[in-house]
């Protein structure tokens, strides 16, 4: 039995992004993708036991809480080396210090190099002392023993700095997901031996990341709720948390009979971070001083923000942390966003896909190649003089399927452009009267994907196929006939919807469709039930929960049959449109089992809503909702 909750363990951590389960926090998962990839790509294994010394140290907090610190040496000493540091709340094993990692550092070019790599265990996880707090709150002005964990990350790198031999005065800090996070926290009240940090698919804001988007609730992360909510006692080698023990392998099915997020609560008795949850509805100021965002400014050190396309975990976090420091801050500051999923640009597969979608090969390996192991260099063993040679933005055209360069983000040329949805199911350029209707009815929730299975994260819905969705009756669809050339759509969509509905509450979600044309050839990775012809490729997508619609602070009902505005903001998109494909907007009030079920009537919470609340309602959409783009001049290219 113990070997089988080991086994799912390291399943569970490549599933869950911030939470429990992603690729780069599980050292198991890590050692088994390396090996694999190491074989497809013909890569000699690298023997970091040969090549590194190493040692494992507790370093003393300012309010004298001990973490615990793992240390990766080059055993050349002939020369000195930067320090390039992750800290985890996913376990900085394996224990021992006669215990290796078979890959270390952000990719295998810095660690063949030589760098001194260095991964702690955050306050209150695994082997480190203290109380454990999800995205603990940054307190500016810290007095005395204050922490937070910025200052967390001080004292560590201040020991480390004065301890650690053959070290050349430099230090980086990078991360994926909620190492991401930490990596943020290394740029307040910064070590002045920082000097370059990469956040990578960082959590930026609890509300707006992970569990939540834009109030909605992300039912998929329900059983990652476990990770995140039991207190440890002591320094623990092994999990100290259980999984919820779950039948069925149909979550539609499952979490549909579940009813209300108040019957899910069963599963969780005594756990803190689901009392958070379902006691914290609203955005208030438990979600708003876990925020990291609003502290980004006056930044110092050299920072490379980097993302995931279709990462379905943290794209905000990512997309807002480069913004903000870009508008607060006079530093080096550059961002690449690739054709990734959570955590992609890791790993070393030679085809680069999501689900069914194919964009091309080497793609993660030329990044670390190129990218990453040049910013860290520079930064951290030559001159540091801002002349890097690297693009303020590279991003990946996921409709042409190619890198592209600009000198800002969104690109300084992109023109504004709105498509209005019509009476005849196109998108047309102006506003008509009129509306559309549909019923939307809890008891049978339009899916996220066709997909039978019972999964931790839901990551290849991203891309997945939308013509199930388009067939049904619940789900407006407006599109462009046959394009007669490419356009590329760049930067925010804001989707500025004129609703009404029967009920006092409803969800609302947009999805941006790229429709491929008929004589569309398969790929290996197309789905054997599946064919590219007339794919319908999302592209990107969103929710609104209608109660937070003129503040997420504070939600109001709806008044029934009344047209209210409800505006939508999507995440970036870097896409091309090609010649004879097609460009479409879905429009629908339920996204299951992705997102939990609205009520569709008001209540204070809907984590304690009951089964008698969740009605069936008529909505309407007024053909003078409007979707807000922007398109790239075909000069601003590189």
């Amino acid at each position: 039995m113990r070997s089988i909750r080991i086994l799912l363990l390291a399943v569970f951590f490549i599933t869950i992004s911030f939470s429990s389960c992603q690729e780069n926090d599980t050292v198991a998962h890590k050692e088994t993708e390396a090996k694999k990839e190491s074989k497809e790509n013909n890569v000699n294994a690298y023997d970091v036991k040969k090549h590194y010394t190493k040692q494992e140290v507790d370093i003393v907090m300012r309010d004298g809480i001990k973490l615990h610190t793992t240390i990766y040496s080059p055993k050349d000493t002939s020369k000195t080396y930067p320090i390039l540091m992750q800290r985890t709340p996913y376990s900085s094993r394996p224990y021992g210090e006669d215990q290796f990692r078979s890959k270390i550092g952000p990719n295998e070019f810095l660690m063949k190099e030589g760098n001194i790599f260095v991964y702690q265990d955050v306050r209150g996880r695994w082997m480190s002392e203290g109380e454990y707090d999800n995205m603990r709150a940054y307190i500016p002005n810290k007095k005395g023993k204050q922490i937070d964990e910025s200052s967390d990350t001080y004292d560590s790198i201040d020991w480390l700095v004065k301890n650690v031999s053959n070290f050349n005065g430099n230090v980086g800090v990078y991360g994926i997901s909620y190492p991401g996070f930490y990596a943020l926290c290394a740029l307040l009240d910064v070590h002045p031996s920082v000097k370059a940090v990469s956040p990578q698919a960082p959590i930026g804001d609890f509300f707006f990341d992970d569990f939540h988007h834009n109030g909605a609730y992300i039912l998929s992360y329900w059983r990652g709720t476990a990770v995140f909510g039991y207190p440890k006692e002591g320094r623990v080698k092994e999990t100290w948390y259980e999984f919820p023990k779950l039948k069925s392998k149909d979550q539609y099915d499952f979490f549909l009979k579940a009813g209300s997020l108040n019957n899910l609560g069963g599963y969780f008795k005594d756990n803190f971070f689901w009392k958070q949850l379902t006691e914290h509805p609203n955005y208030d100021d438990f979600w708003k001083s876990r925020g990291i965002i609003q502290h980004l400014e006056n930044i110092k050190p050299a920072v490379m923000t980097v993302g995931g396309l279709f990462d379905a975990e943290d794209l905000y976090g990512p997309l807002e942390a480069y913004k903000n420091i870009e508008e607060r801050s006079n530093n080096y500051n550059i961002a690449v966003f690739g054709p990734w999923g959570h955590g992609d640009w890791y790993r070393t597969k030679k085809r680069q896909a999501i689900g069914n979608v194919y964009f091309g090969d080497d793609l993660s390996i030329t990044y670390q190649k190129d990218v990453e192991t040049k910013f860290f260099n520079h930064f951290l063993k030559d001159n540091g003089d801002n002349n890097t040679g690297l693009s303020e933005i590279r991003i990946f055209d996921t409709g042409k399927k190619e890198w592209n360069s600009y000198e800002a983000w969104p690109p300084n040329n992109a023109v504004k452009k709105s498509f209005f949805l019509t009476s005849n199911e196109t998108l047309g350029d102006s506003a008509q009267d009129g509306y559309a209707e549909f019923v939307s009815n809890p008891k049978k929730p339009v899916p996220y994907s066709e997909d039978i299975k019972m999964e931790y994260k839901l990551r290849k819905y991203m891309t997945d196929d939308q013509r199930f969705a388009a067939r049904r009756p619940d789900v407006m669809v407006y599109q462009t006939p046959e394009l007669t050339e490419d356009i590329t759509l760049t930067g925010e969509i804001l989707a500025k919807l004129k609703v009404a509905t029967t009920g006092t509450d409803a969800d609302w979600i947009v999805k941006i469709i790229d429709v491929y044309p008929n004589e569309t050839e398969d790929t290996e990775e197309t789905q054997k039930y599946l064919k590219m012809s007339n794919y319908h490729l999302m592209v990107r997508s969103e929710v609104m929960r209608g109660r937070f619609r003129n503040d997420f602070s504070k939600p109001e009902p709806f008044i029934p049959n009344q047209k209210t505005n409800v505006t939508i903001k999507l995440q970036d998109i870097h896409h091309t449109f090609k010649k004879g494909h097609k460009l479409q907007i879905q429009v629908q009030s339920t996204w299951f089992p992705l997102i939990d079920l609205n009520p569709q009537t008001f209540v204070p919470n809907i984590f304690k809503a009951k089964d008698e609340d969740f009605k069936k309602h008529k909505h309407k959409i007024f053909y003078d909702s409007e979707i807000q783009f922007s398109l790239l001049k075909k000069d601003n290219l590189k």
